[in-house]
């Protein structure tokens, strides 16, 4: 009997619905799936793994993160499938305002979801807009993608709006030059921004002083920026698409260039759950630990 050979990236996508994108996405960040290659370097994934992802796929459909169902075995993702759909833990409902945002993203309403954002913003001020609403809604514009439910035109249209709506709100903050100074960048590679927009719009309002250098920052640029600018903290951020052995190997060189008072933040999917990895780093777990992190840093100077 001829063994499988395994089916090609593109007949997987065909076969689970699930992007090229997301399966490399995928292999990254959670080491699953691992195709095998051909003589050519092609991708090749095995009877087992499309089943796997066949499940995973329906479960994503019913609300399920990806990070949930990984690391389970197809078998026990079967009986998650049967059991009875008010038992699924996985499905959620959205809040209202977070709803209506995300079927704006889906019907490309760009002016109607430019006024939601803002209308939104304003109602609930700019960190508790970026903790409540701008994070859980990143998520779930994430595995709308990753269902098929909106393109790249419509995540990047809800990204470009709302980092405008995130640079309007800051940019209207006095500037209170309080310490501590804070470099905000990503390093080669990276090239997702809105991470930092994030972490800036929630330590402005405390009187933080922030500096952004955009993305895909070199070493040496950082560290030339952190010296002269007389900088006490770099913020760096990764997100999930970022490999995090390139995110741990990065920070530690870093580490170990930047002058000892200097603090080292990491912040996003891409680093989230790798404290051990970095003990000479402060691992942002999620956006309200970023004024965790402010407060640590600011009860350290008083202590010293």
């Amino acid at each position: 009997m001829t063994e499988f050979p395994g089916l090609s990236i593109a007949a997987v996508e065909r076969d689970t619905g699930l992007s090229k994108d997301t399966l490399r996405v995928w292999e990254r960040r959670y080491g699953f799936p691992k195709p095998l290659r051909d003589i050519f370097g092609e991708r090749l994934y095995s009877a087992a793994e499309v089943d796997k992802l066949r499940c995973i796929k329906r479960l994503l459909d019913q609300g399920f993160r990806p990070s949930k169902l990984i690391d389970s075995s197809t078998e026990e993702l079967t009986k998650l499938l049967e059991s009875p759909r008010d038992a699924v833990a996985g499905i959620r409902e959205l809040p209202s305002e977070l709803a209506s945002i995300l079927d704006l993203v889906k019907l490309h309403r760009s002016d109607a979801l430019r006024g939601l954002l803002t209308q939104t913003l304003m109602k609930h001020g700019l960190q508790q807009f970026v903790a409540a609403i701008a994070a859980p809604l990143n998520q779930r514009i994430g595995e709308a993608w990753m269902r098929g439910e909106i393109g790249v035109t419509e995540e990047h249209l809800y990204t470009e709006l709302l980092q405008n709506t995130l640079r309007s709100a800051i940019n209207a903050y006095p500037i209170h030059g309080l310490r501590p100074k804070v470099l905000l960048t990503t390093l080669p590679g990276e090239e997702h921004s809105l991470g930092l927009l994030m972490a800036e719009a929630m330590l402005v309002p405390e009187g933080a002083r922030c500096v952004s250098l955009g993305i895909q920052t070199p070493l040496s640029d950082i560290l030339l920026a952190a010296r002269s600018g007389e900088v006490d903290v770099v913020a760096l951020s990764f997100s999930a698409a970022y490999p995090v052995r390139h995110a741990v190997e990065g920070l530690t060189s870093l580490r170990g260039l930047l002058p000892e008072a200097t603090a080292l933040w990491a912040g996003g999917e891409g680093v989230r759950g790798r404290q051990r990895s970095l003990p000479n780093t402060r691992v942002i777990e999620g956006i309200d630990d970023t004024l965790a992190a402010l407060r640590e840093w600011r009860t350290a100077r008083l202590d010293n």
